[in-house]
C-alpha cells in the first residue's frame, strides 16, 4: 500500500468507549428489564460511542449507491443483461428502483454514483467514472492497483466532503453492477480463508444449475491473479471491482468524519472487509441492517463479528436492506431520548452480583 491513503487511515480514530459504558449504565437505568430491548440498546451504545456523547442529535441521512460494470460478465456468470446496469441507474435518477421507493418510505435520500458503467455519463448520477467497466478477473486484474487505491481515496474524499455539506448523521452504502457478486465471493473467499464452493452464491436468479461454472470462475480469478491476503488495495486490485471499490472508499470517509455507517448486503459486506483490512478502526462504525440471502453471507458477518438485525431474505442490494434498518436508528434515539428512567422515579435497582 502507498502513503496516498495515509493520512486517511489516520484520520479515523477509535470510537469513545468510555461514552459507551456510560451510555450503557443510563439505558439500564430506563423503566424496562435491563436487556429487554435487545440489539436496539447495543444500537444506542454505539451510535453514543461513535458521536463522543449521548445526547446525540438525529440529523439527515443518505444511501451511496455505487455502480460499475465488470468484465467477468462476459463468463457467463450472470443472468441479467449487463445493459440493466446503465438502465437501473437511469431508473435511480428517476426514483423507481427498489432502493427509492423503500427510502421514499423511510425519508433517506439516495445517490447514484457511476464509478464504472459501461456506458456515457447519465444525466443526473454523479460522475467519478473510472472506465466503462473494469476488467475481467478471469483473465486478469480488474484493475491496476493505482486506479484501485485512487478510487478508494477520491470516493473517500467525495463521502466527506457530502457529509460535511449537506450535514449527514449517518450514511447507507448499496451497489448497483451486473455480475458483482462473483468478485464479492473471490473477495471474502481470499479474507476468509473458504474455498469458493462455500461463499459462492446464485446471486440474482442465477441458474443452480449452472452455480459450479461460476465457483470455477471465481476459483481460476483468485488463482490466475495471486492477490496478496495481507494486500487489501492488491485484493481489491485483482479480484475485486470498481462498484466495490467505491463502497470501501465511502465506508473509509463516513469513518473518517465519525458518522455510523450502515451496510447493506453480502456485496457491501465484501467491501467492508476490505475496508477493515486498511484500518481496523473502521469496525466500531459499521452498522450492519440486514442477513443477506447469498450464500456467503454468513461466513463474511462471522469473519466481521457483525449481528444484522433484519432477517428477511432480502437480496436485491442497491442498498434497499440500508434504507430498511434507518428507522432503528432513530428508535434507538428515541429510546434514550423520550423513555423515562427508574432512578428519575425514585426505583433503585439492586448492584449487580
Amino acid at each position: 500500500m502507498s502513503t496516498l491513503l495515509n493520512d486517511l487511515k489516520e484520520s479515523i480514530i477509535p470510537v469513545d468507549e468510555q461514552v459507551r459504558q456510560q451510555t450503557q449504565r443510563y439505558v439500564d437505568q430506563l423503566f424496562k428489564p435491563i436487556g429487554s430491548l435487545g440489539q436496539l440498546e447495543e444500537i444506542a451504545c454505539q451510535l453514543a460511542a461513535i458521536y463522543r456523547t449521548p445526547n446525540w442529535n438525529k440529523g439527515k441521512k443518505k444511501i451511496f449507491v455505487m455502480a460499475a460494470d465488470h468484465g467477468v460478465f462476459d463468463e457467463g456468470v450472470a443472468v441479467t443483461p449487463k445493459e440493466v446496469t446503465a438502465m437501473q441507474a437511469v431508473n435511480t435518477v428517476k426514483g423507481l428502483t427498489g432502493v427509492c421507493a423503500l427510502s421514499d418510505s423511510t425519508q433517506v435520500d439516495v445517490e447514484m454514483i457511476d464509478v464504472g458503467i459501461d456506458s456515457d455519463p447519465i444525466e443526473g448520477v454523479t460522475n467519478m467514472k473510472v472506465a466503462r467497466g473494469c476488467a475481467n478477473i478471469a483473465k486478469g486484474p480488474a484493475m491496476s492497483y493505482q486506479q484501485a487505491e485512487q478510487l478508494i481515496y477520491d470516493t473517500a474524499a467525495y463521502v466527506r466532503q457530502t457529509i460535511d455539506r449537506e450535514r449527514l448523521s449517518v450514511i447507507g452504502i448499496g451497489e448497483l453492477g451486473i455480475a458483482n457478486t462473483t468478485p464479492a465471493a473471490a473477495i471474502v473467499s481470499i479474507l476468509t480463508g473458504y474455498l469458493p464452493i462455500h461463499v459462492v452464491g446464485l446471486g440474482a436468479n442465477f441458474p443452480s444449475s449452472q452455480l459450479q461454472h461460476k465457483v470455477d470462475v471465481v476459483s481460476l480469478a483468485i488463482a490466475l491473479n495471486h492477490p496478496d491476503p495481507a494486500d487489501p488495495i492488491d485484493i481489491m486490485a485483482k479480484v475485486g471491482g470498481f462498484d466495490l471499490a467505491g463502497m470501501t472508499g465511502a465506508i473509509l470517509g463516513a469513518a473518517a468524519m465519525r458518522v455510523p455507517v450502515v451496510l447493506d448486503g453480502f456485496l457491501s459486506y465484501s467491501s467492508a472487509m476490505i475496508a477493515c483490512q486498511i484500518q481496523p478502526n473502521v469496525w466500531d462504525y459499521l452498522i450492519p441492517s440486514h442477513e443477506s440471502a447469498e450464500k456467503g453471507a454468513i461466513i463474511a458477518l462471522e469473519h466481521l463479528r457483525l449481528k444484522p438485525f433484519i432477517r428477511m431474505g432480502l437480496r436485491l442490494g442497491e442498498g434497499s436492506g440500508a434504507t430498511l434498518a434507518m428507522p432503528f436508528i432513530d428508535a434507538a434515539h428515541a429510546m434514550i431520548n423520550r423513555m423515562g428512567s427508574m432512578q428519575n422515579d425514585g426505583v433503585e435497582l439492586p448492584e449487580p452480583a
